[in-house]
């Protein structure tokens, strides 16, 4: 079965500045759903109106048609994915994939060089290697969709392509919606992408339109 979500009827406004007015995305399981946009158009803010941790006013985010005011209570639903570190940095890799339910051994058969490492904590990793490790969390998360902001930051190329592999596989039981200034990584991925501009968000219908709207030189 497939499911639906959905976001629109948001306004946001941070004093007189307008951030999102005129907003539709929609992400299905299934599909991995891309949304790119220039350094302060509001991408993390529509992720975080979704997730239910930014409150506005105006809203309207909904799972096969039933309102999700709080997304961040369900984590049935969906999981989430920030910028920052989000893991506690005192934890083992063991007590991660633990907490997480996850199995480590399955993390291993894609990243081996983990594979004689799983007593270390988090800080003692370097900054890619401890985003890495919550990327696959949030992306191994059962949930109906995930959310991704920035997955790629700090990530080196071999490890995105595993990355990308893994959220082929991921995406035949959950929906994705993901963000990242590494652009191609995004377009490479996604099934379908939206352009956040001047508070919009614009449905891609041709790579060609990336460019057009001024995203970016494709």
């Amino acid at each position: 079965m497939k499911h639906t979500l959905e976001a629109d009827g948001i306004y946001l406004t941070f004093g007189t500045k307008r951030i999102l007015s005129d907003i539709y995305i929609k992400c299905e399981t299934g599909e991995i759903t891309g949304i790119l946009g220039r350094n302060g158009e509001g991408k993390t803010c529509l992720m975080n109106i979704v997730y239910g941790s930014l409150k506005v006013t105006d809203k309207s985010i909904r799972i096969d048609n039933t309102v999700i005011p709080q997304a961040f209570k369900r984590h049935d639903l969906i999981t989430y994915l920030p910028q920052f570190n989000f893991i506690p940095d005192y934890l083992s890799l063991k007590r991660t994939f633990i907490d997480f339910n996850l199995d480590y051994e399955e993390f291993v058969e894609f990243f081996n060089e983990f594979h004689y490492k799983p007593n270390l904590s988090l800080n003692e990793l370097s900054g890619g290697q401890r985003r890495l490790i919550e990327v696959y969390a949030i992306i191994k998360s059962e949930s109906l969709f995930s959310m991704l902001d920035e997955p790629f930051s700090h990530i080196m190329p071999l490890h995105i392509e595993k990355i990308n592999n893994i959220l082929n596989i991921e995406k035949a039981k959950k929906g994705f919606l993901i963000t990242d200034h590494m652009f191609r990584y995004v377009t490479e991925i996604s099934n379908q992408l939206y352009i956040l501009k001047d508070g919009k968000t614009h449905l891609i219908n041709h790579i060609s339109d990336i460019e057009s709207l001024g995203y970016a030189r494709t």
